[in-house]
């Protein structure tokens, strides 16, 4: 992932909770929120439940650099929260991630 041409990064993340898991990762997602929202140079974080599709999960993310999203992958309360997480979700965090570079039609 890289920034931006105006410098900030916008991430999204889809995940699905392992069968029978739903809530644990609901809960698990709805704790994170508030820290990752406090982390410096963090715009936005956002949680979301794909509506109709329970256990299904969105998180939007704008950071203002590129380095302030790797600072909040590398904090040091991810070595705790990346193997609880992966207990909890299909597949690898990795497979989730969107990167979005915004764009302004010329006037």
């Amino acid at each position: 992932m890289t920034a931006t041409p105006n410098g900030y990064v916008t991430v999204i993340w889809q995940t699905r909770a392992k069968p029978g898991r739903e809530t644990d990762l609901k809960d698990f997602i709805s704790a994170a929120v508030t820290p990752s929202r406090n982390d410096p140079g963090n715009i936005d974080y956002e949680a979301h439940e794909v509506e109709g599709q329970p256990g299904s999960f969105v998180i939007y993310e704008r950071w203002e650099s590129r380095e302030h999203l790797d600072a909040h992958l590398g904090a040091p309360r991810m070595a705790d929260l990346v193997p609880r997480m992966l207990e909890l979700i299909d597949g690898s965090i990795e497979d989730g991630i969107t990167l979005l570079r915004p764009f302004r039609p010329a006037r």
